[in-house]
């Protein structure tokens, strides 16, 4: 029944690899026609095509650079019209170094496209959904969200924001029928992910797959406000809320960021996202 829910159309923001990719594969399945919105238009024409040929729904792309101002506005109008019945915000900036090293325009950046697109976005879709009586929107945020991390400060800091924002969202919406889900995976094991310079000998839990945070994360939609993929992650968040004070689990969460980046520790890079 999700298609009767969540459909007849999807958003993706931040679609075209990864999570979003993994999310526009199941919805599909599921009979639920796509709007695809990323940066890279080849990318996104490529797995549009591969959804169109395994599902025989129809998905629309949309390459929009997210990380604008003008992004939500161009989105809006890209679904009006269109009967959008779930949001997935996967967007995400996720620079690794020291805070103090970034730019004034990349912290804008980061906060423009983590947590301001969000924003607009669950305002702008949360209204429709509100308004038909139906619906859903997910806010990918990140176990990094739990507490500040040496290294990645303001990206999870930004994760915080959504995590926080989608537990509200979460009660404020469901008396309108409107189910909304924080997804805070861990190391998720993306191309971007591939792509950085993290040390793979440190990684504990391990990276899960795009798939099972996806798998997870619709299983849990309309169930609960927050879900953080795989029993590993569970159990280390767990430990980490119960048996550590707030500075023990600061702490652990920065030497451990410090040694999957160790190259970042005296400067800052573009990309290297903890969860992908």
């Amino acid at each position: 029944m999700m298609d009767d829910r969540y459909g007849p159309w999807a958003l993706i923001v931040g679609g075209s690899d990864g999570i979003g990719a993994a999310f526009a594969d199941a919805l599909a399945a599921r009979g639920i026609h796509l709007v695809l919105v990323a940066r890279r238009q080849a990318v996104l024409h490529d797995l549009a095509r591969q959804v169109r040929a395994a599902h025989g729904v129809e998905v629309w792309t949309a390459p929009i650079d997210a990380s604008t101002a003008e992004a939500p506005e161009q989105i809006a109008r890209t679904i009006d019209g269109l009967d959008v019945g779930l949001l997935v915000c996967n967007a995400a900036a996720a620079p690794v170094g020291p805070f103090l090293d970034m730019a004034p325009g990349r912290l804008d950046a980061v906060l423009d496209l983590n947590c301001r697109l969000a924003a607009h976005l669950s305002h702008v879709v949360g209204g429709r959904l509100a308004r038909r009586g139906r619906g859903g929107i997910v806010l990918l945020s990140s176990m990094a969200g739990a507490q500040g991390t040496a290294q990645v400060a303001h990206y999870a800091a930004t994760k915080a924001y959504l995590r926080v924002l989608a537990e509200g969202l979460w009660a404020e919406l469901r008396p309108s029928g409107v189910d909304v889900l924080a997804v805070c995976p861990g190391l998720v094991a993306t191309p971007t992910f591939h792509a950085s310079r993290a040390r793979r000998a440190t990684m504990v839990p391990p990276p899960v797959s795009p798939e099972s945070v996806v798998k997870e994360a619709l299983a849990a939609l309309g169930r609960r406000p927050v879900v953080i993929p795989g029993w590993r992650n569970r159990l280390a968040a767990a430990a980490a809320q119960r048996l550590l004070t707030r500075r023990a689990a600061v702490s652990l969460a920065s030497a451990r960021t410090r040694a999957m980046y160790p190259t970042e520790s005296r400067r800052s890079a573009p990309a290297g996202a903890p969860d992908g």
